[in-house]
């Protein structure tokens, strides 16, 4: 009884290893397999890297995409950082979703000075915008999204259309704009640049706010609780909102997580997957919601 017992237990325990020591690599290696990672990829043209030092070091992306999904969407993500620090990165959250994450670096203060960092947004955007259908992605279906100084610079290159008219690229062919904390007015390090005081509020040229309109792209502001999240950050992107829809634009939404500090995104990120499929629903529909 006592030898059948332990011949059992011993094949029990030999069948959970093979399972574990086969099944479960084969499943990582097959979401592995499942995606392509290319990293360091320039943004610019040659001929501009030539002649900066620093945009031939920051001004470059990396590109996260599905293999076997056809006419995939893609999210281009900007890093935090205020600005002056922060580099690109695929956040885990956003990984084995079905759709591309392009991870961008942007050059920083001091060594650049504004409006550098809203330029090599639009450049990276515009790269995305004529490189992911040859990765088999579909340009209808790229959106815009950041945290922090990230939320910043989506929300000027998507509200701000010029920056991309460089690139011959209209601003609204941007599926969706989705800005985590990001601020509404001029940012305090183009404030530091000019040597104003953090509090001293300033809505010109360089602000989100600035540049409302009604025929943007679906906007989703989401931040911290409003005691939680730095100084002022809930009360700037609420006014960016309320504007917004009093110019008229009909798809701007404002997320307020009661609870969360600054650092939101652990709760954002189900909400950026939740608008870019809300938003892909609506263009299957025929219209965009």
């Amino acid at each position: 009884m006592k030898k059948t017992l332990f011949h059992f237990i011993f094949r029990f325990h030999f069948l959970f290893l093979f399972v574990l020591c086969f099944s479960y690599p084969r499943l990582a290696f097959a979401q592995k397999d499942g995606y392509a990672f290319k990293q360091e990829v320039p943004y610019y043209s040659e001929a501009v890297r030539e002649k900066d030092a620093y945009i031939r070091e920051r001004g470059v992306l990396d590109v996260y995409y599905p293999k076997n999904i056809k006419k995939f969407a893609t999210l281009i993500w900007l890093h935090g950082g205020g600005l002056s620090g922060g580099n690109k990165l695929v956040p885990e959250a956003l990984k084995n979703q079905g759709l591309a994450v392009v991870a961008v670096n942007y050059r920083l203060f001091p060594k650049a000075k504004a409006p550098q960092y809203i330029e090599d947004t639009a450049a990276a955007v515009a790269w995305v915008f004529n490189n992911i259908e040859a990765l088999g992605g579909d340009s209808q279906r790229i959106f815009v999204a950041g945290y922090s100084a990230g939320g910043y610079l989506t929300n000027m290159v998507g509200l701000d259309k010029r920056w991309l008219k460089v690139h011959d690229i209209d601003a609204n062919r941007i599926a969706g704009l989705i800005s985590f904390s990001g601020q509404g007015i001029t940012h305090s390090t183009v404030r530091e640049e000019r040597g104003l005081a953090s509090t001293k509020v300033v809505v010109d040229e360089l602000a989100p706010l600035y540049h409302v309109r009604p025929d943007a792209p679906p906007l989703l502001l989401i931040t911290g609780g409003r005691d939680l999240d730095l100084p002022g950050r809930y009360e700037e992107n609420a006014f960016l909102a309320r504007m917004m829809t009093v110019v008229g634009h009909k798809q701007t939404r404002l997320l307020e997580l009661q609870g969360y500090s600054h650092s939101v995104e652990s709760a954002a990120f189900p909400l950026l997957l939740k608008e870019v499929e809300r938003i892909q629903n609506g263009m299957e529909g025929g219209k965009r919601e």
